[in-house]
């Protein structure tokens, strides 16, 4: 192959400034006009620098307002988490994620599997301060955290719980965070299926979601689920955790909420009761009423009784023979039933 004296320069300027970059082991571009052993524009510097991350023989990552080279073998030079602050104006939370991954190194590490998800997670909850928050503006974040990969999304809008409970004539944040654990709530039903916050929450290792003195805490590697009175927080605060090394596959995810394998329908639900307690135990038709709200849209309802140790007749009586009576078309199941509560749910559902 014949080089001309142009191929020849620039191969030359290639070799000084990955020999500078290597010197320096993370270089913004000022760093590497002052010390290259010749000089050059900057304007045909920044120009091989982008030739150079393309070929994949630099990497570039940018830090605040500042854009740094490492080589490839260097990553671990580079900043583990990185900042965004966008206006919540016509946001496409694709282009949003582009950006902040492209600045982050570490996630061109995840496996395809990991990357998907945590790609799903972050423009779900992205999309929603875009569709639902009426914010100003958006505090993106993402970072890489020992084996764990974390994102936080923080708005300034209405709130999630607060939303909820106003659009669906709720009677406080409590039963929102109820409604939201279930699936398929929105506020948006004619432009959203009510699948995003549910499937995210499922997907994450952890799951927060806090907005205006209450904090949702989904612990899938418990697993449970926790509900909490906080300090107020103006807005909503999301965040999603997930071992940057976890098998988890969101196929199997959508798969395990199917009510017949296959269906492809978002059919199935599983509830933690315990978080409809009120009071000490669960007695009354009226807390049975709140648990069976609006499952009447899925075809098979798995009921958690984890750590309930006895219900009401009426409670019983409400959901496994009044529920299962107008719905015929819906399945309910009850795991995790102590003997107490398998013996009311029997006596309640005898010829």
């Amino acid at each position: 192959m014949t080089y001309t004296r142009l191929d020849m320069k620039i191969l030359n300027l290639k070799s000084q400034l990955i020999q500078t970059v290597s010197k320096a082991g993370k270089a913004n571009v000022t760093n590497i006009v002052n010390n290259l052993p010749s000089r050059r524009s900057r304007q045909w510097i920044s120009l091989t620098l982008s030739q150079l991350t393309k070929e994949e023989k630099l990497v570039r990552s940018k830090e605040g307002k500042f854009v740094f080279y490492v080589l490839p073998n260097r990553l671990d030079l580079l900043g583990k988490k990185i900042t965004k602050t966008f206006r919540n104006q016509n946001i496409d939370e694709d282009s949003v994620f582009e950006e902040l991954s492209g600045s982050s190194p570490f996630i061109t590490k995840l496996s395809e599997d990991v990357s998907s998800i945590v790609r799903y997670a972050f423009t779900e909850m992205v999309n929603n301060v875009g569709d639902h928050s009426k914010a100003n503006s958006m505090k993106v974040s993402i970072e890489e955290a020992g084996d764990k990969i974390i994102f936080e999304v923080l708005d300034d809008g209405i709130g999630v719980f607060r939303n909820i409970m106003q659009k669906k004539g709720l009677a406080s944040e409590m039963e929102a965070i109820q409604e939201l654990t279930k699936g398929k709530t929105t506020t948006l039903p004619h432009s959203h299926s009510g699948e995003g916050i549910f499937f995210t929450s499922k997907i994450a290792d952890v799951f927060v979601s806090e907005s205006f003195g209450y904090r949702l805490r989904v612990d899938n590697t418990l697993p449970d689920i926790f509900v909490e009175e906080v300090g107020p927080f103006a807005g909503t605060r999301v965040r999603f955790e997930i071992n940057k090394n976890s098998k988890k596959h969101l196929g199997d995810l959508f798969r395990e909420y199917e009510a017949e394998p296959g269906s492809y329908s978002f059919d199935k639900t599983k509830v933690l009761v315990k978080l409809f307690k009120a009071g000490s135990v669960y007695i009354s038709r009226s807390q049975a009423k709140r648990l069976m709200a609006n499952l009447e849209k899925f075809r098979l309802i798995i009921l958690d009784f984890q750590g309930i140790k006895t219900v009401g007749q009426a409670f019983a009586d409400e959901v496994f023979r009044v529920f299962s009576s107008n719905h015929p078309n819906t399945r309910i199941e009850a795991i995790n039933t102590g003997e107490t509560v398998e013996f009311m749910i029997r006596r309640v559902q005898k010829p």
